[in-house]
């Protein structure tokens, strides 16, 4: 019987190798080599003959780039250089209210020299990009926001020293068979779930700079080379406010900052992001979160995990857990609230109606279904709303309701879960705000415990998803439309998440404040 048959058909340095094995004849595999005719056909099957720049065999070129990817995967080997990264100007992010749509923001510096941009943050998207050469871009002067003392910024290629542009043969150039020449700058364009809202111009590197250290202070500095939207056209909610200065994807994707920082061994795959009652947060690239903790595995959307998505096997109140209402959700905080599919949805609600002992109302102007009177602001009795996992896991909402407030204080509440109109749901940033299960721990983000992060996608939609979908009316504190993110109220917990995109697992973390 013939057992293992290995021919070596070509080895320089160790760089360059074809294998060829035969198990028991009845399995055959054949390991081709990246710079192969086989792989190159492929490559021009799928992003066109114009698309696919390839190496002569045996030239400069060739050996560079064989060079380039061992240096990267023994960077990986060894391990990450640092714990923690975070951006040098440090790990907080913020609100920054009504005129930047209620989303959360960081300052991050980029360039040589380096320049800042304030960015908002989202795990539903991958790329970061920033204005840039503006051909249509939001206003940039401090006087156009209420909450600014200082201009935004406009990035400028040739102002820094390290950028350059990537050509459409780059791997990461989705638009590269667009394109007429190989060598020209990749275009790109990504279209977002909110209404007519998208990004568009050329792919870039240049040098995002980071601090390193411990959740507490910085103790070094790191210069990371990041690909990033040159950013010279943007419509829908970007000319209206919502990230005038850009957006950073904090999605799986390869292009994404984790995932760039992943592959440059500089932390791990992996980073979390921290919301306190008052809505500040912070952010920690590379964070793992301690041992021991709760999770549940990342679901694959069509075959590629693409976003954030968990298996939800039941939804209770109470001790009570409601029949037929597992669903596939999206963890995301850049979306203010919790939406369910409509079936979902439906047992839900009417289980919830019943348990409250309150008179239903209607409020003008909240989006909800299902709100109540209330005479102060001590609620009545409200069950606690429990997701179970399909990984024996669970998160449990204490206060799943909103307050109304009047002139003369709390009038009533509403259950803050929609129907979601599609056959996948979102868990929101105020449930992921209101949580007491699991290991506890302070909500400043500084202790060793403290860890979560954010995200937004349709899977089966055609664009990205954003966490944003526009500006606030500036009459109300409460969203009028699905997917306008509002002001946290009911946080007397903080939700933690970890995004660990190596193993797609989910951790769950709560902080009493």
């Amino acid at each position: 019987m013939e057992i293992w048959k290995v021919g070596f058909v070509a080895m320089v340095l160790g760089l360059s190798i074809l294998v060829e094995c035969r198990v028991s004849d009845m399995y055959s595999s054949k390991l081709v080599h990246r710079f192969s005719d086989e792989v190159r056909k492929v490559r021009v099957s799928r992003n066109g003959e114009v698309g696919v720049v390839w190496p002569q065999h045996r030239s400069f070129e060739y050996y560079g780039k064989l060079m380039n990817s061992d240096l990267q995967r023994q960077k990986m080997k060894l391990g990450p250089q640092f714990q923690l990264l975070f951006p040098s100007q440090g790990s907080k992010t913020m609100p920054l209210g009504n005129d930047f749509g209620w989303l959360h923001y960081m300052w991050v510096d980029i360039g040589t020299p380096n320049v800042s941009f304030l960015v908002a943050l989202d795990a539903g998207s991958d790329l970061l990009w920033v204005p840039c050469e503006c051909v249509q871009c939001a206003p940039l002067s401090a006087s156009y926001y209420s909450s600014l003392d200082k201009d935004l910024n406009e990035y400028n290629p040739s102002g820094s020293s390290t950028s350059k542009f990537l050509s459409c043969s780059h791997q990461l150039c989705e638009l590269g068979s667009n394109c007429k020449n190989p060598k020209q700058p990749c275009p790109y364009t990504v279209n977002y779930v909110s209404e007519d809202t998208s990004t568009s111009g050329v792919l870039v590197e240049d040098i995002l700079h980071l601090a390193s250290g411990s959740r507490m202070a910085a103790n070094g500095s790191a210069r990371a080379p990041v690909t990033f939207g040159c950013g010279s056209k943007q419509t829908g909610g970007y000319l209206n406010g919502v990230a005038p200065d850009g957006l950073m994807g904090l999605g799986p994707g390869e292009i994404s900052v984790p995932s760039r920082l992943a592959k440059a061994g500089l932390v791990r795959n992996s980073f979390s992001l921290c919301f306190k009652e008052d809505d500040s947060g912070r952010i920690f690239f590379g964070d793992q979160g301690p041992a021991g903790q709760q999770t549940t595995s990342f679901l694959p959307s069509e075959g590629q995990f693409v976003t954030y998505v968990v298996g939800v096997g039941s939804c209770c109140f109470g001790s009570s857990c409601i029949e037929q209402t597992s669903f596939k959700a999206i963890v995301d905080s850049g979306s203010s609230f919790t939406f369910l599919p409509d079936q979902v949805y439906d047992r839900v609600v009417k289980e919830f109606d019943r348990k409250v002992n309150a008179t239903k109302a209607s409020f003008e102007g909240y989006p909800w279904q299902y709100c109540y009177k209330s005479s102060s602001e001590v609620l009545p009795k409200i069950p606690s709303f429990t997701l179970k996992f399909t990984a024996n896991s669970s998160f449990i909402v204490q206060d799943p309701v909103f307050m109304i407030y009047g002139s003369q204080g709390a009038v009533g509440f509403c259950l803050a879960v929609e129907p979601s109109g599609i056959e996948i749901g979102t868990i929101g940033r105020e449930d992921l705000t209101d949580n007491n299960r699991l290991p506890l721990a302070p909500a400043d983000g500084n202790s060793p415990n403290s860890l979560p992060a954010e995200q937004q996608n349709t899977p089966n939609s055609s664009g990205v998803a954003p966490a944003v979908a526009g500006k606030t009316p500036s009459n109300s504190a409460a969203p009028t439309s699905r997917g306008m993110p509002s002001k946290l109220y009911l946080t007397k917990l903080l939700f933690q998440l970890l995004l660990v995109s190596s193993n797609f697992r989910w951790s769950l973390h709560t902080f009493t404040l």
